[in-house]
């Protein structure tokens, strides 16, 4: 029986034979619900095993929800984004506060930088493992919760409950000068509001008088298409090309930068990486395109289909690809797909920018300019996974009145080597002295988190990002 029943998986060779190819299909389930050694759950079968593997020939993102996930789905559509407003450091074992947002319940109950998470609800934090950790505590931000916390030179641990509240998380959630008139921002979504948060971040930098813009677009999974269109007005000018759609079943079309648009001059940078993807592919692929930003980093990672969702029978949907984004040179944005698709299989091909320069298809942004992220040797992973840098900072702050001109001096970095020798961590002299600058940013960015907010903090890492500053260096030589 096995070989007949293969058969009847046969492709039909076009689609007049979708009533063959049903008839088919049918015979099959009756001989399986009739003759298969255990019962058949025959909407499980279904739900869970034809349809899905269906799909699975087309796309990774073509995906079919059953009636609970299409619940699931209409509820995270509905729902609004809650929490408690606590910046922490997920250490192996240990969660550390490094802020409580002003106004959210964090900071209403009084926990205070510096304090450890020893349980919630309950459950002991140390027992868990990193992963552990953070599905936890994730899941924990949606009810009441009681913490257990250890707080410096509190000899008893204290009780919170926190009650979540609805939070508002900007997409553009950093900005700031790396060196008077060279601006940074960074972008971490798309959501209907980031087109007005980056102009607004943008004008607070000092709009039109900036001399240069570095734009992190680094780890943003993209969101809302039509925030990054706007977003690529700012830059573009009117009548430019943004973005092409093509596909099987629709109209081509073509997005333009609106005529009324008024765009900024100054030159910019786009960071990107591999976990760039969607909206944020679309607005660097159109920079690059029309060589109005030079790309730094690692290749992004390549999502450019659209996707519709249709409702079906018995309350299940089918989010289904129904076209592709191209950028202005004609690139794909989106990687090979397991199924193969002509259109996107072309795109290993060389595009020209609009001045002329050679750019690759193939999935993805490929960045102008490849800089790989800040590396980690013996001594960093070291340092971070003991918390050593974090319990210091904790300790400092107690100890002295830390200011926005702070620097870590070299007594501050002798102090710190004593306390990381006594946590058992003692590298040898060589290490100690490659390391120095980068222990002392490290020092100086934890120290930051914990007196002054975790947005300054933010400041001091950029500064040591190998990607931000390649990325100064090449707008500054052509300023």
């Amino acid at each position: 029986m096995v070989l007949p029943l293969l058969l009847l998986f046969a492709a039909p060779p076009s689609t007049a034979d979708l009533d063959s190819a049903i008839k088919r299909f049918t015979e099959l389930l009756s001989v399986v619900e009739t003759e298969a050694a255990d019962p058949v759950n025959t909407q499980q079968a279904i739900y869970d095993g034809a349809i899905p593997n269906m799909l699975r020939t087309l796309d990774p993102h073509s995906i079919f929800f059953d009636p609970d996930q299409n619940q699931q789905l209409k509820e995270m559509e509905n729902s609004e984004r809650k929490g408690f407003g606590t910046v922490v450091s997920v250490l192996p074992g240990r969660v550390i506060v490094l802020q409580a947002l002003p106004g959210t319940p964090s900071a209403k109950a009084g926990l205070q930088p510096g304090d450890e998470i020893v349980a919630v609800n309950g459950v002991v934090l140390a027992r868990l493992e990193f992963d552990q950790i953070v599905g936890f505590l994730s899941e924990s931000h949606q009810h009441r919760a009681q913490l257990f916390v250890r707080r410096p030179g509190n000899a008893r641990p204290l009780q919170f409950t926190l009650d979540p509240a609805l939070l508002d998380s900007p997409s553009v959630d950093r900005s700031f000068l790396l060196r008077p008139g060279v601006g940074y921002i960074r972008v971490n979504g798309f959501d209907p509001q980031t087109a007005k948060q980056l102009k607004d971040a943008i004008e607070g930098l000092g709009g039109d008088k900036l001399k240069a813009l570095v734009l992190d677009l680094r780890d943003n999974p993209g969101g809302v298409v039509q925030a990054a269109l706007e977003a690529a007005s700012y830059f573009l000018e009117p009548g430019q090309t943004i973005l092409s759609v093509k596909g099987r079943s629709i109209k081509d079309q073509t997005v333009e930068v609106p005529k009324t648009a008024t765009p900024y001059k100054f030159p910019l940078a786009i960071l990107v990486n591999e976990k760039t993807a969607s909206a944020a592919e679309i607005l660097t692929g159109a920079l690059q395109d029309h060589d109005r930003a030079v790309v730094l980093g690692v290749p992004s990672y390549g999502k450019g289909l659209v996707q519709n969702v249709f409702p079906l029978t018995g309350n299940t949907a089918l989010a289904l690809t129904t076209a592709f984004y191209y950028t202005p040179s004609g690139r794909s944005i989106q990687k090979p797909l397991p199924s193969g698709h002509l259109e996107i299989e072309k795109q290993a091909e060389t595009f020209h920018t609009d001045s002329g320069r050679k750019v690759t298809g193939g999935g993805g942004i490929q960045p102008d300019v490849i800089v790989a992220p800040e590396g980690e040797t013996r001594l960093r992973v070291a340092l971070d996974a003991s918390g050593v840098i974090t319990s210091f900072a904790t300790e400092f702050i107690l100890r002295h009145d830390v200011k926005p001109d702070f620097q870590v001096s070299d007594s501050t970095l002798e102090d710190f080597q004593v306390y990381a020798s006594e946590h058992d961590i003692q590298p040898s002299v060589g290490e100690w002295t490659t390391e120095r600058d980068w222990v002392q940013s490290r020092l100086k960015q934890e120290i930051f988190n914990q007196a002054l907010g975790v947005a300054k903090g933010d400041e001091v890492e950029a500064h040591r990002d190998p990607v931000v500053r390649a990325a100064v260096d090449r707008l500054v030589t052509h300023l």
